[in-house]
This record gives C-alpha cells, sequence and structure tokens, in this order.
C-alpha cells in the first residue's frame, strides 16, 4: 500500500472519529473516549465497507471525490443500520446530520487534495 493510500484511509478514520467526537461533545455525555468509539465505531465499519466495494469494484483505493462518494454514502448508510440494529437513535435530525458532515469531511479532503494535485501538475508542466 503506497503511503497516499494510507493517508486516506487513516485520515478517513480520523475524520469519522471528528465527527463523533463533534458530536458527542455537543451533547456533553459521560466518558469521552468510549463515547466517541462507541458513536463512531458503526461509521467505521461502514467506511470500511465503502473502501472495500471501491478498491474491489475499481481495483483502485477512492482518493478522489467520485470514488470518494461510495465511501461516503457506505458509512451514512451501514453506520445507521448498524446504529439501528443495536438499538441506537436513528432520529431524522441525526441521519441528517451525519450526512452532511460525513459528506463534508469525507469527500471535503478529496477535493482539496484533487485541487492540491491539479495545481502541482500546473506548475510542473509550466
Amino acid at each position: 500500500m503506497s503511503r497516499r493510500v494510507v493517508t486516506a484511509l487513516v485520515l478517513d478514520v480520523v475524520l469519522v472519529l471528528l465527527f463523533a467526537a463533534i458530536g458527542r461533545a455537543s451533547h456533553d455525555e459521560g466518558n469521552v473516549v468510549l463515547g466517541v468509539l462507541g458513536t463512531a465505531w458503526p461509521f467505521l465499519v461502514g467506511t470500511a465497507v465503502g473502501w472495500a466495494v471501491v478498491t474491489l469494484a475499481g481495483r483502485r483505493p477512492p482518493l478522489d471525490v467520485r470514488s470518494g462518494i461510495p465511501v461516503w454514502v457506505c458509512a451514512v448508510a451501514v453506520g445507521m443500520l448498524l446504529r439501528r440494529l443495536v438499538g441506537d437513535g436513528t432520529a431524522l435530525s441525526f441521519v441528517i446530520v451525519a450526512t452532511i458532515v460525513l459528506g463534508v469531511f469525507l469527500l471535503g479532503w478529496r477535493a482539496l487534495d484533487t485541487l492540491r494535485h491539479s495545481r502541482q501538475d500546473r506548475a510542473t508542466a509550466s
């Protein structure tokens, strides 16, 4: 696995954990570390499913926005399904917030990375 792929995977994990941490902080609930992990695990599983789907179907890791979309969709869909299965909340407001925040996080860094690489390519070509 290349350094760029490892960095992308780690960044996705960190951003899902950040999403959970922000949510937990806004509700001021119990043990911070356990709470974040308890909130994040379904979305981490969903993110892993998304990575597997994209990598197996496209035979390349999800490093750009287009290939990041299935990662985002799986993170939310699988995450909510797992939360529902274990009896955790899936209120419509939470689904909406999770969809938006994870979309911004998981697609946003990919958009910025694509922009950075395109600028580097133009500078190299000049």
